[in-house]
């Protein structure tokens, strides 16, 4: 237990709050420390450090990539196999997984996304003594969160009928919801502890844990589902119990005595300052829940199409693969946060910048490799997903908007590190809303384009100036006719 380490940041006080390095202007920038890069003189020099740091950055965001990719997969093999239990299954298991538990995944990784800031900063600026304490006050906070949660999973089946689902899918998705409360306290401990890990670089471990999880949840959700006919039954045992070995397998790591000062047990200082933790997880959880809530809106909207099932169907796929091409996205998110908060905490500001570059450059190529494999693909990939014709059919129509959708929407993760969209997170509520529901849902009553977001529209706008996107945040009017005249809405 460490009971006498002092606390030298997230502090309720004025005077126990970290004092930055000195300001070289108003803008609040750093001043360069002595081992920071220099102003590039060339464009060699230029290529140079963007080399260096992409061995840095890939260090980082390989394992990252990977071990995203993993957890995602876990809940897109079951949706997966479920498609081939029957298509009420695949419904059942699409709207779980992307309303009720993308809800809560959404509040839960945002809250959790605070600590890989403050985790970051403390490591690059020595601190190491308080990673331990903020990784235990975020599963105090995380865990109170899932018990609140935990009414949307038991309330499932009525809240879906009466936002307007049909009766079949609202039972089989209430009810499996039901039965994955267990997953959502498996997020409550592993958010922290993936936070604590990545701040460390300890990324490698983190993969392995995940890659071995994958690989055991792929072979028994087959046999449980499929071979012996449990169907969701097997589904939310297998996905239940490789969420609760993942959090089992990172916790022995984390005790086993490995990281020193920065892990000395369980300390009382973790239930200190709790408020102030609250607000600064609730203002980072804002930006993350608006994009996977988004999606979560989507799949409420297809459940209002003629065709119901076939359409949730068709587009949790899409969905899906979208999901795991923003996986990569936000690997290299993982990596660019620790690549950031360490280098300031370490007061190299240049170090920094050039790290944003080279990850947004890094997600916009590899997003823009993946789009062009799925429309060369189109006729292809969809029986992988659905032995259905009609849904198979609505896929492959869809492919090339999902294409745009995933080149654009991948670089919005990485974008979201840039400090000054802090500042403007509430503003950009009602362009949110005004602009992606009211085309997508349009596009959903035309029976086509339902799973395109505006992220272009995201995208562009985050490369405006701050002074600029405050004229738009102002007048979401204009925000409109600036979109009907690009996208033709």
């Amino acid at each position: 237990m460490e009971n006498n380490a002092t606390e030298h940041l997230l502090s309720s006080n004025q005077e126990d709050q970290p004092h930055p390095p000195p300001a070289a202007s108003s803008s609040a920038t750093f001043t360069a420390g002595s081992e920071d890069i220099p102003s590039f003189n060339s464009v060699a020099h230029f290529f140079k450090e963007c080399f260096a740091e992409s061995k840095k950055l890939w260090y980082l965001a390989g394992p990252a990539i990977f071990t995203s990719i993993c957890n995602y997969s876990l809940g897109a093999i079951t949706q997966v196999l479920s498609g081939h239990v029957d298509t009420l299954a695949l419904a059942a298991v699409a709207v779980e997984n992307s309303v009720i538990a993308g809800f809560s995944f959404g509040v839960m990784l945002g809250m959790g996304s605070a600590l890989e800031t403050f985790c970051g900063q403390a490591f690059g600026a020595g601190q190491i003594n308080m990673l331990g304490i903020y990784m235990q006050r975020s599963w105090i906070i995380l865990n109170a969160t899932a018990l609140i949660l935990m009414f949307l999973y038991i309330f499932a089946e009525q809240l879906l009928k009466l936002i307007g689902q049909t009766e079949e899918i609202s039972k089989a998705a209430g009810t499996f919801a039901i039965w994955m409360i267990p997953q959502l306290f498996a997020y409550a401990m592993n958010f922290p502890m993936a936070k604590f890990l990545q701040s460390q670089s300890k990324v490698m471990v983190m993969a392995m844990i995940a890659g071995s999880a994958l690989v055991v949840h792929t072979i028994f959700s087959w046999l449980l589902m499929l071979k012996l006919g449990w169907g969701l039954v097997g589904a939310a045992v297998v996905l239940n119990s490789s969420w609760v070995f993942i959090d089992a397998a990172q916790f022995l790591y984390i005790v086993s005595g490995r990281f020193g000062e920065t892990w000395t047990g369980f300390s009382w200082l973790a239930f200190q300052n709790l408020w102030g933790f609250v607000r600064l997880s609730l203002a980072s959880a804002v930006m993350l829940c608006l994009e996977i809530w988004y999606f979560m809106a989507l799949v409420l909207f297809a459940g209002y199409l003629k065709n119901a099932q076939v359409s949730v169907d068709a587009l949790s796929i899409c969905c899906n693969i979208l999901g795991w091409t923003t996986m990569i996205a936000l690997g290299i998110n993982i990596a660019v946060s620790v690549r950031v908060s360490n280098e300031l905490g370490a007061a190299h500001p240049r170090k920094a910048k050039l790290a944003l570059v080279v990850a947004v450059i890094s997600s916009f190529m590899i997003a823009l490799t993946i789009a062009a494999v799925l429309v060369i693909c189109r006729d292809k990939y969809p029986a992988l997903f659905s032995t259905n014709k009609e849904v198979k059919e609505v896929v492959k129509e869809l492919t090339p908007l999902l294409a745009f959708s995933i080149t654009l929407n991948n670089v919005q993760p990485v974008l979201s590190d840039m400090k000054w969209l802090e500042r403007c997170i509430v503003g950009r509520l009602n362009p949110y809303i005004s602009v992606d529901y009211v085309r997508d849902t349009v596009s959903g009553l035309k029976l086509n384009a339902i799973v395109i977001p505006l992220s272009n529209v995201r995208v562009l706008l985050q490369f405006q100036k701050e002074e600029e996107m405050q004229s738009f945040l102002t007048n979401p009017g204009e925000l409109m006719e600036i979109c009907s005249s690009k996208f033709h809405l």
